[in-house]
């Protein structure tokens, strides 16, 4: 099963599959919050952005030159095993984002049926 932060606000958590639609009509972004040796050994999720949490709060702030988010897109997040994608999940709920996912490991993307692409 999958390892997910639901938004308080949303009545489920979606399916790998449906993230995977969602991300490639860019309705959502996906971000793969794992070190950049991590998504280099592995690869990453299909359309995915690399964004470590070690700068997540920059990258996710607006008023930050080199924000890579938008507040008002849901976002959905994974690292190797959702420790660290708890913690983006968190930081970008503190930002304002509205939903936020938490889908837990790189391993559960796979499991799901996720498309992964080389680094």
């Amino acid at each position: 099963m999958l390892n997910f932060l639901k938004n308080p606000r949303s009545t489920r958590a979606p399916t790998v599959a449906e993230i995977a639609e969602r991300v490639a009509r860019e309705e959502m972004i996906l971000v793969d919050v794992r070190e950049l040796a991590e998504v280099r050994a592995s690869g990453k999720a299909k359309g995915a952005l690399h964004i470590p949490l070690s700068i997540m709060g920059l990258r996710a702030d607006p008023a930050h030159p080199d924000c890579q988010l938008v507040r008002d897109k849901p976002v959905a997040l994974y690292c190797a095993s959702g420790g660290r994608s708890g913690m983006a999940a968190q930081t970008l709920s503190r930002l304002g984002y509205a939903e936020v996912h938490n889908i837990g490991g790189f391993g559960d993307w796979v499991a799901g049926g996720g498309q992964v692409e080389r680094v």
